[in-house]
């Protein structure tokens, strides 16, 4: 998916090289012929598309620096890059303290500008990425930070927005990777306990014989190895959220304890005389059907009850697609800012690749995913040659180039032998492109991954013949 590219200016000359130099690049291109217009459209639901804005300064009807004030009233976190023949030094410091991203003297050389684009997409995304990490550290995580295109998880997060407002036990239920833990961050940071502790406990991932000590605490010298006292995850958590992952893990006898604790509002540390009381909120979550395994007696049903006040299951991710292309997005900005890489997005290809993909790893394994693709990209975007693994997992050929002719891909060879020009193969597959989806650009621009800008621009420069 390519990143879209807002450009305000009131020079019809000057939009239009902006646009073909922009659009040559990949990105999507939407067009603003003065400051007005430009409110008007950030004012428009295709706003929330855009992921930076090239701002001319002057314009007769409403200059760039009013129209950045009001963009940045709404979008404080969209880039912005200023372009203006004035260059005095009061003029530079004025534009970055008005919070541009950066600032460009006309004429601006293509090279320049595209540099520019592109830190300051790159810092953009560290920037939003430091700032959720923040927030999450802080136990201030919100619901805006999941990442999230709506549809099936829309019932689930509005259940989770009501229960952050009481101090309800919650239920988290989910296959393993599908986000619980980020839905009880969520909750813990739009709730009265937003700021205190967050305490997140893999109740699969403790040794059998230190649970005990790991949730309630012990004394010193309550067993041997024990040299020095330690308050445990329950007095940890003590005035915030304490978070049981895997639950359905839980030996019965701790299962025993874990209900008194919960009851009683204290917790006994291991060689201690005296409880200690603490004040928590409990979020529990599983992989696991618990109301199965209380049937099969491997759980308290007491205690399941307890739990089970609030439950919250989160769709697994075959079953969101729509939250696929978002959070492919947004990995691919995240992983390719902190990897020093120049990819901005995938294909049309590789994200369809993705969307038919069964995931059984959840959104854990699709991070992982764009993570190696990302790393083994050498391009601008990622395509379906930067996930072979996931391609072969499907029954999908190799994606890399062939001489196609019998096997029904494009051919890399011509009559002689030799490798035939990437102009000449880009020509094909647009052509291709055209003819498979009937000619209805807007398509064949989304399958290839490209602007309609763009894909015009190529139609017209290989001499290509669009009409049907």
């Amino acid at each position: 998916m390519a990143q879209t590219v807002l450009v305000v200016d009131d020079d019809p000359t000057q939009r239009r090289l902006l646009e073909a130099v922009v659009s040559r690049h990949g990105y999507n291109v939407e067009i603003a012929k003065g400051g007005e217009d430009a409110i008007v459209f950030m004012q428009s639901d295709r706003a929330a598309a855009v992921d930076l804005i090239l701002l001319d300064l002057v314009m007769p009807d409403l200059d760039g620096f009013e129209v950045l004030q009001q963009v940045k009233s709404r979008r404080p976190d969209l880039p912005a890059i200023v372009l203006t023949a004035q260059s005095g030094i009061e003029i530079i410091v004025k534009v970055m303290q008005a919070g541009a991203a950066d600032f460009i003297p006309k004429p601006a050389s293509p090279e320049r500008l595209l540099v520019s684009m592109e830190n300051a997409l790159k810092m953009n995304a560290l920037t939003g990425q430091v700032s959720r990490l923040s927030r999450q550290v802080e136990g201030r995580m919100r619901f805006d930070d999941l990442i999230t295109g709506g549809g099936a998880m829309t019932m689930a997060l509005d259940l989770a927005r009501r229960a952050a407002s009481s101090n309800i036990p919650i239920l988290i239920e989910g296959e393993s990777g599908v986000g619980k833990e980020m839905v009880a961050r969520a909750v813990q940071g739009s709730s009265e306990r937003a700021g205190r502790p967050f305490v997140a406990v893999n109740c699969g991932a403790i040794p059998e014989n230190l649970v005990e000590s790991m949730l309630f605490g012990h004394e010193k010298g309550a067993f041997t190895g024990a040299t020095e006292r330690h308050a445990g995850k329950f007095q940890e958590a003590d005035g915030g959220t304490l978070f049981l992952d895997e639950i359905g893990e839980l030996r019965q006898d701790m299962q025993v304890k874990l209900l008194r604790a919960l009851q009683e509002g204290e917790v006994d540390p291991v060689g201690s005389s005296k409880p200690v009381n603490v004040d928590i909120r409990l979020i529990s979550a599983t992989n696991r059907e618990l109301q199965q395994q209380v049937s099969e007696g491997k759980f308290r049903e007491d205690l399941f009850y307890r739990l089970n006040v609030f439950p919250i299951q989160i769709p697994p991710l075959r079953d969101r697609l729509e939250d696929i292309p978002p959070l492919s997005a947004h990995f691919v900005a995240k992983l390719a800012a902190t990897e020093g890489k120049a990819v901005r997005g995938l294909s049309g290809d590789a994200l369809e690749l993705l969307m038919g993909f069964d995931w059984p790893g959840n959104v854990r394994q699709l991070e992982n995913a764009i993570f190696r693709a990302v790393v083994l990209c050498d391009g601008d975007e990622l395509t379906l040659e930067d996930f072979p693994q996931i391609a072969q997992s499907m029954g999908m050929a190799s994606p890399m180039a062939h001489n196609g002719g019998a096997n029904g891909g494009l051919p890399v060879l011509n009559a002689a032998g030799d490798i035939r020009t990437l102009d000449a193969m880009e020509a094909d597959m647009i052509r291709l492109a055209i003819d498979k989806y009937e000619g209805q650009m807007t398509e064949v621009a989304r399958r290839l991954g490209i602007g309609r800008s763009t894909l015009y621009r190529k139609v017209s420069e290989f001499g290509i013949d669009a009409g049907r």
